[in-house]
């Protein structure tokens, strides 16, 4: 029998499954090019899921459902919500750009991103090995099918079959992973997990093993270095409606369950999984900025970029825990990390908003070349691209600088030597990076333009891009709001 605090953990799951299915049948009678019913219900369902999760997020509740496979607090619910509105900023830019490439002759933009949401829902809302595994499917086989939505294009299905090989492969890794854990503790319960490796009875060798393959998996995910190969090839290769829907909420969901399987499941085991993130970390912010230096293609370069970012995180991430020190250090650490995580979802998507917005039928705008005088044709979409930039680059004002601020205090406060050692180092290469972000600024404001039309955009595409780009400034000057959020919801989190 379900009990009504296993409903109160599902219901908008619920809600988005249903409305899913509703949506894919509503669609056979839709023939309009833009398909306007299927946009419109799509819009309503994800605002009326963003408001749920929003009001079970400001409750300040941690429910437990399904016998504790799923667990519904402030930090899932939050992450829930950014990741429903990030995939709502999606549609609005993805909608035209789909369009022109013939990608909405049947509705399955819509419903297969209703069913990744989904999927980055149950993932989120994990607190079984299990849950969380079928939620990383859902997420994933839903990703395949949007890259290879474009049919008659060989790029997209070429990287469609990079991703689904390299995506069972880390599939492969985490189940493994997990049944190492699962061999080892006797349970797939998140918690149950926790309290047997801090029973000290498990034999070390066997938890590092399986941990080893469950921190890989996890990488991959996130698209750290080495398991980043992807990445590149599938952003470049994708529509770029599709990339921006794989390199944006996913990230929210892979954030969410690196936090529930290696904070809330193996945290006695942090001495261990926080060296596997650093040398994570050095390799991702080493060899995105190094790369992405050599980019012409401006997809290729964020992508490149990402994986910088990446470094971030983790450093935020494996900054937790040091010498046993207070429940505090380690909400602050881990809340860096949850800012840097929603603010660079936040910039990305007005970037491949631009990317999109640029692009016309019979013409993918990806090259830094195409970017030439966009400042002479259109100063208002030269600007939103410029400040996400300069915001990626770590230039105050802009909430890109506050975000590696917080990761760089949570180093420096750990008080090692090394972690300072590190703060150094990742300082040195968002310099570095600084270079490519600025050389598309460059070629912006100081280029001849190679046309001389100007950027045509519907009404929605403007006022979501403008309001995208102000927040991107805004949460610059007055980050305090979005900072104490992620801060209530981590320590909320690591008190339960």
């Amino acid at each position: 029998m379900i009990d009504n605090i296993s409903w109160i953990t599902a219901y908008p799951e619920v809600v988005l499954l249903v409305m899913a299915c509703a949506i894919a049948m509503i669609d056979l009678g839709v023939k309009t090019p833009l398909r306007g019913t299927t946009y419109l219900l799509t819009m309503l369902t994800l605002a009326v899921v963003a408001w749920m999760q929003c009001d079970l997020a400001l409750s300040g509740e941690t429910h437990y459902g399904f016998e504790n496979m799923v667990v519904s607090d402030a930090m899932g619910n939050w992450l829930k919500c950014f990741a429903t509105l990030a995939v709502m900023v999606t549609m609005v830019y993805g909608r035209p750009y789909a369009a022109s490439r013939d990608m909405l002759r049947g509705g399955e933009f819509f419903t297969l991103s209703i069913f990744a949401l989904l999927g980055m829902f149950v993932m989120i809302s994990g607190n079984n090995f299990l849950v969380i595994y079928m939620g990383l499917e859902l997420l994933t086989l839903s990703s395949y099918a949007l890259v290879a939505l474009r049919r008659d294009h060989v790029t997209a299905t070429e990287a469609a079959m990079k991703y689904f090989v390299l995506g069972s492969m880390a599939s492969g890794f985490l189940l493994y992973g997990m049944s190492m854990m699962y061999g080892a503790t006797g349970s797939l319960d998140v918690n149950a997990v926790f309290k047997a490796i801090a029973s000290g009875q498990i034999r070390h060798q066997v938890l590092v093993f399986g941990l080893v393959f469950i921190v890989a998996g996890l990488a991959f995910k996130l698209g750290a270095v080495p398991f980043h190969m992807w990445l590149p090839d599938v952003y470049q290769g994708a529509p770029t409606a599709v990339t921006l829907m794989i390199g944006g909420a996913p990230k929210l969901a892979a954030f969410a369950i690196t936090m529930r399987l290696l904070v809330e499941g193996m945290l006695p085991l942090a001495i261990d999984w926080q060296q596997m993130l650093m040398v994570l970390a050095i390799g991702s912010l080493l060899i995105g900025n190094l790369a992405a230096i050599a980019q012409t293609n401006v997809k290729r370069m964020l992508a490149f970029s990402t994986i910088s970012q990446i470094g971030f995180v983790l450093l935020g991430i494996m900054s937790g825990v040091v010498n046993g020190n207070a429940l505090s250090f380690a909400a602050n650490a881990y809340s860096s990390a949850m800012f840097y995580i929603i603010t660079y979802v936040l910039t990305t998507l007005a970037s491949f908003g631009i990317l999109m917005l640029l692009s016309r039928e019979g013409f993918e705008s990806e090259e830094i070349a195409d970017f030439a005088g966009l400042n002479t044709r259109s100063p208002l979409y030269a600007g939103v691209m410029a400040v996400c930039l300069l915001s990626l680059a770590g230039i105050p004002p802009l909430v890109g600088f506050y975000a590696k601020l917080a990761v760089l205090q949570a180093l420096i406060a750990s008080g090692q030597p090394l972690y300072l050692g590190l703060a150094i180092f990742a300082v040195i290469m968002s310099l570095i990076g600084a270079f490519y972000y600025l050389r598309l600024i460059k070629v912006m404001y100081f280029d001849e333009p190679i046309t001389a039309s100007s950027v045509v955009a519907p009404l929605d595409v403007r006022v979501v891009l403008c309001a995208n780009g102000a927040l991107v400034l805004i949460l610059g000057i007055l980050p305090s709001g979005l900072m104490a959020l992620c801060g209530n919801a981590i320590r909320q989190m690591l008190g339960t």
